[in-house]
């Protein structure tokens, strides 16, 4: 493009690997070819962490507003005053507080249309919590953010591509929360990012049941014969080619999700399970559905390894270029609408 787009980086919990494998990740010349990266956080704690994982010769541009950033450097927005006090591989309040400022004024630039893309870096989901964030995580923030009605987690890679139908609720509530609206508003989903994000033009999408075997017709749950075969049935009036419900274990045990281009599990370790089996260490997750474009690796804040120089950027690395691809994609898919002349019965006349 002849203009780099600037993706805007959460750093996530300052005690994780979060900035670890951001440094790492914008440490490699390749980046800036496609990208202008701007990291939403603090130089002390940046430079708190390059030095611990032992990362020399490293350093951010300070810029207060994206229109300042450096092409083909890396840039950091300050986004507090105060000194921050680490403490790697532990889960507390300070993690959480700076990760919540780092999200916040990212997500702000995103929807403003400041950035193009934000790529978040892990976040604790317990500690993030405050009056400002009463969220289950990432996705139903920038969703609220983005004022979207539904969104979808979807997790992608070469191998595999992967949403759920209800995402962070606990066990407990989800059969409540499988109804036939959920299932359509998710495949609508998924069917339009195939489309328009992927450049699929006719995706094929797995549905899978809720019950273990997908209820046995009934006989182990009646959730696949009232709720998720009429929904597929509606998909299906719709144009949408949605199959299913196919029981979960025998689906990815004898590969049969690579005979379709997406598959939908009914809750979050139905498909997450399997998709980190698959893809772990170069799977994205992609929030789908929204305006703006929001991508995260699919790994947590590693506070087992935090400053040890053992986490891999791979997953980082590849949530930056899959939030390139996207919005080149549709923006491209924009310019092809934009481009395409109106047809009505005048110039058919004329014809």
């Amino acid at each position: 493009m002849s203009e780099l787009l600037k993706v805007g980086i959460s750093i996530g919990d300052v005690n994780g690997i979060g900035l670890e494998v951001i440094i790492k990740t914008l440490s490699e010349s390749e980046i800036y070819k496609y990208c202008t990266p701007i990291v939403y956080g603090h130089t002390k704690v940046a430079s708190f962490h390059r030095k611990a994982a032992g990362i020399q010769e490293f350093i951010f541009q300070v810029v207060n507003h994206p229109d300042q950033a450096h092409a083909g450097k890396a840039n950091m927005i300050n986004c507090w005053e105060e000194d921050v006090k680490i403490e790697l591989g532990t889960a507390n309040d300070i993690g959480g507080k700076y990760a919540f400022l780092s999200l916040q004024r990212a997500t702000d630039d995103l929807v403003s249309g400041k950035i193009d893309a934000l790529v978040t870096a892990p976040i604790n989901k317990h500690n993030i919590q405050s009056e400002e964030f009463t969220f289950h995580g990432h996705t139903e923030y920038i969703q609220m953010k983005a004022g979207s009605p539904d969104s979808l987690m979807f997790l992608i890679s070469n191998e595999l591509k992967v949403g759920v139908v209800t995402g962070h609720i606990p066990v407990k509530d989800i059969a409540a929360n499988i109804t036939q609206e959920a299932i359509l508003s998710k495949l609508r989903l998924m069917n339009h990012s195939l489309r328009y994000d992927f450049w699929i033009e006719k995706p094929k999408i797995a549905v899978l049941g809720l019950n273990p075997h997908a209820g046995d017709s009934g006989l182990i749950g009646m959730e696949e014969e009232t709720i998720i075969h009429p929904a597929i049935e509606t998909a299906q009036k719709e144009g949408i080619f949605a199959f299913g419900a196919f029981p979960a274990d025998g689906f990815f045990g004898n590969q049969a999700f690579s005979q379709f281009d997406a598959v939908l599990a009914m809750y979050h370790d139905q498909g997450l399970i399997p998709f980190k089996s698959i893809a772990f260490h170069h799977g994205v997750n992609f929030t789908a559905g929204l305006p703006v474009v929001r991508t995260s690796p699919d790994h947590g804040t590693g506070y087992d390894i935090a400053g040890k120089n053992l986490a891999s950027p791979s997953s980082f690395r590849d949530a930056v270029f899959e939030a390139v691809h996207i919005i080149k994609r549709r923006r491209e898919q924009q310019q092809m609408v934009d481009k395409t002349l109106p047809f009505s019965k005048h110039s058919r006349d004329r014809d």
